[in-house]
């Protein structure tokens, strides 16, 4: 056979069979290329830990959920507003679950975590606050938040924002991803959170009822008043209401725009991803570009308040560091009264990342490595050791540690691939793996998750917790959902953290046979190499009696553009971000896939539905 093959003539080779054995037609699949494999491969330990690792996810997933979810979806805990335990933490216990579907998890856990959404948005609409203001009416309100800053609004957002990957034809998912970016386009009369003049988001408190416009107070941040003692356990260690009060009491200056409003981003991507409308993306460039000059207007440095004026600190006298959560928030511990340094100008690289993945602009990406080597220059040796900034003051930099600022350093080198921003991680044994010098990673991190499942389950049939004595967040610290490791093994994923981000990966899969996301029964999947021009993964199929079929697609969003895969010493030519592979029983190899990356509109179209937003940039 001819060492270079078109996508046409290798497809002759493998049509016909997989129609007969998989019933289906393939005219309405945008991929045309397939890759037959039929060498043997004796089941590595890597595939089998895989899948019976999804397999023990599942099981105790459902045990979880029949533990703390009743018939109608609604968590059984007592319902709060408050950055203490609020609406956020209460969807939170089924983080995870979405991309644990999407790698290939049964059915059913889709359909748990859409129970658990449904319920989730009637409950905490009928939740109300007596003494919290805006909560009132409701602690949803047209099945969102009415409003909170987006360090909360983004965690609650975090399992819906990737329902898309998973499930982007549900109809209540459509009109939801419309009506919640539409909150930040001012599409809702009710909801004006932006501003076009001067690209901002006028308040940290923000959301379906609006932006909110004085400053906060302890009371609207910790909820109304609760008897604790003898009660619950609060995850930020307080005693008593009053404690949960005093933490709050710093948490003023909320006016004007914050970086962690960035987190609004994710939801014009999903509508864009989803509709094809330039409006949604237009929107978030020209928010993320406002936010990209007002870095090179300070220096470098992400200022953490922009006034209603759109000037740098023009709600906080002027300070770029001003602000509830900015670089000099270090508030007052109520128990121990030291102070706390609060700095959350990590979630504004959500927006950046967004922008990047939209138009493969390395200027998003670029400005980020840029700061952390901006603030990292203003070490100091201390007590004969070197250490580095995280805050921000009227006295200049303090809060000074013997590790460098790195945060968001992992997400950059992802991106740009370049030495240069590989220099700023931390030790990283995935990355470790993938330029391998930790063969023995995937193996001992997949054993290491087990474990992790088991300890989750024990703790959690342990917990005498009952639905009145339970706060919303108590669950979390039992969610079994563990997919750290099969996400960088079988996608080369990045973790989307708590501020409801995308998913960034450089591979995802779907059953083609059961027209579904997510890798078919019995396949595994390992990357073991990632380059700017190309991942290395090694499929098999450990049915010894039936073959498989799934279809790869480059990018979670098919943002990266396949040009060929060496396979076999032979080179396939594809020229999109999918292609079929076809693995024969008991078959497996490696296969080095080429590719441009961001080169392709992302889009949340599946393989079998047509997209509107699948085009050229």
């Amino acid at each position: 056979m001819n060492k270079y093959l078109t996508a046409k003539a290798f497809l002759i080779i493998s049509f016909l069979t997989s129609l007969v054995c998989s019933g289906q037609t393939r005219a309405n699949f945008a991929s045309d290329v397939t890759i037959q494999i039929e060498s043997f491969m004796a089941p590595p330990s890597w595939a089998l830990l895989e899948r019976e690792l999804i397999n023990a996810n599942a099981v105790a997933c459902r045990e979880f959920f029949d533990k703390y979810f009743d018939e109608r979806g609604y968590l059984m805990c007592v319902e709060r507003w408050g950055g203490d335990d609020g609406p956020d933490d209460a969807i939170e216990n089924v983080a995870d679950w979405p991309i644990l579907h999407m790698l290939g998890a049964p059915d059913d856990i889709l359909d748990l975590y859409k129970k658990a959404w449904e319920g989730h948005l009637r409950q905490y609409t009928e939740a109300k606050t007596v003494e919290v203001p805006f909560a009132r009416e409701g602690m949803y309100y047209k099945e969102f938040p009415v409003m909170m800053d987006w360090m909360h609004n983004g965690e609650g957002l975090r399992v819906f924002n990737l329902q898309g990957l998973s499930d982007p034809e549900d109809l209540n998912y459509k009109k939801r991803v419309r009506r919640f970016a539409g909150f930040y386009l001012n599409e809702d009369p009710e909801a004006q959170n932006y501003d076009f003049e001067h690209n901002i988001i006028k308040s940290m408190f923000n959301g379906s009822r609006g932006p909110l416009m004085r400053k906060t107070t302890g009371l609207d941040w910790a909820g109304d008043p609760i008897r604790v003692e003898n009660r619950f356990h609060l995850g930020h260690g307080e005693r008593s209401y009053e404690e949960m009060v005093a933490h709050f009491k710093d948490y003023n200056d909320i006016i004007g725009d914050h970086p962690q409003n960035m987190g609004a981003t994710t939801l014009a991507a999903n509508a864009f991803m989803l509709t094809g409308e330039s409006k949604y993306r237009q929107w978030l460039l020209d928010y993320v570009d406002a936010w990209l000059q007002r870095m090179k207007d300070n220096d470098g440095i992400i200022p953490t308040n922009i006034g209603l004026d759109g000037k740098i600190g023009g709600a906080v006298g002027g300070k770029w560091y001003g602000g509830v959560y900015g670089w000099g928030f270090s508030p007052v511990v109520p128990q121990t009264g030291a102070p706390a340094h609060r700095n959350r100008v990590e979630r504004g690289q959500i927006g950046f990342n967004n922008a990047f993945l939209l138009t493969g602009d390395r200027r998003y990406i670029d400005a980020w490595g840029a700061m952390i080597d901006n603030v990292n220059s203003n070490h100091r040796e201390i007590d004969g050791q070197i250490q580095y900034p995280r805050m921000y003051g009227d006295q200049g930099w303090y809060a000074f540690e013997p590790e460098p600022w790195s945060a968001g350093a992992l997400e950059c080198y992802y991106f740009t691939c370049d030495p240069k921003d590989r220099i700023r991680m931390p030790d990283n044994a995935w990355i470790d793996f993938l330029e391998g010098s930790n063969p023995g990673y995937p193996e001992q991190a997949l054993r290491r998750d087990f474990l992790r499942i088991r300890d989750k389950i024990g703790a959690m049939r342990e917990d005498e917790t009952t639905p009145d004595t339970r706060l919303a967040d108590d669950p979390m610290a039992f969610n079994p959902a563990t997919v750290e490791t099969l996400r960088q093994l079988m996608l080369a994923g990045l973790d989307p953290g708590r501020g409801g981000a995308l998913l960034h990966c450089r591979l995802r899969y779907f059953d083609p046979v059961n027209r579904r996301a997510g890798i078919p029964p019995d396949v595994g999947a390992l990357i073991d190499e990632m380059t700017e021009d190309y991942v290395a993964v090694t499929l098999v199929n450990l049915d010894q009696t039936e073959s498989r079929e799934l279809v790869v697609q480059t990018g979670a969003y098919g943002e990266h553009q396949c040009t060929y895969v060496e396979v076999n010493e032979q080179r396939v030519l594809v020229d999109q971000s999918q292609f079929t592979v076809r693995l024969a029983p008991g078959a497996g190899t490696r296969l080095v896939i080429h590719n441009q990356r961001y080169v392709n509109q992302p889009t949340l179209g599946f393989p079998w539905i047509p997209s509107q937003a699948l085009k050229s940039k």
